[in-house]
């Protein structure tokens, strides 16, 4: 591997490209506890980096929406939309968002590739026997009590990906090692530039 010498005063090289890493998957699959991780990472190296939650989504850009297949399909473009944005303008773009149809995913990955900006999908595969367990926002308990339904997984459809940029099983690793994963995808991928472990510019 070579490396390039830094000016004076430098202690990192110039930011790499952004990207989009989309992480599907169903409810406390872990998706946004990975991708807070895997920021938090990020950050550390000097990328710039937003993650683009999906409540936060429905509460604001996405308001007024509900769970019907043509909502979730325009709330899951709208936040294709913004992530393309943002990765073409230099930030790498983790979208931990459930996106239960395989169209609107293909759809989003389409406007990347148009756009000629990299996109990643991770399929978070968490049994839902073990999310079920998990159950971290309580949708679980409240679809088995009849108080909510249409829940994905459960008695609404997740079209899982045939062929993801990776698929992530949880159970049995921990957080750090999810992260890690995703982590190393990128690097593969040469979506990083600065290789932090090497601490070299891979060219």
């Amino acid at each position: 591997m070579k490396r390039i010498a830094f000016a004076a005063g430098w202690d990192r090289p110039p930011a790499a490209a952004g990207a989009t890493v989309w992480l599907t998957g169903l409810p406390s699959s872990g998706k946004t506890t990975i991708a807070l991780e895997l920021a938090g990472r990020l950050r550390a190296d000097g990328h710039r980096v937003e993650v683009l939650d999906g409540d936060e989504i429905r509460r604001f850009l996405s308001a007024g929406l509900g769970f019907s297949r043509e909502d979730r399909h325009t709330n899951v473009q709208r936040i294709g939309m913004v992530a393309e944005v943002l990765a073409r303008n230099g930030v790498i773009t983790l979208v931990p968002v459930i996106a239960p149809y395989a169209d609107s995913r293909d759809l989003v990955r389409l406007r990347h590739e148009l756009g000629t900006v990299p996109y990643v999908e991770v399929h978070v595969a968490t049994p839902v026997e073990v999310c079920s367990v998990r159950d971290v926002k309580g949708l679980y308990a409240k679809q088995a009590a009849g108080e909510i339904s249409g829940l994905t997984g459960v008695d609404d459809p997740y079209e899982a990906p045939d062929k993801p940029d990776l698929r992530l099983e949880t159970q049995g690793r921990t957080v750090q090692e999810s992260a890690a994963a995703v982590h190393r995808l990128l690097v593969a991928r040469g979506l990083l530039g600065w290789d932090a472990d090497s601490e070299g510019w891979s060219v």
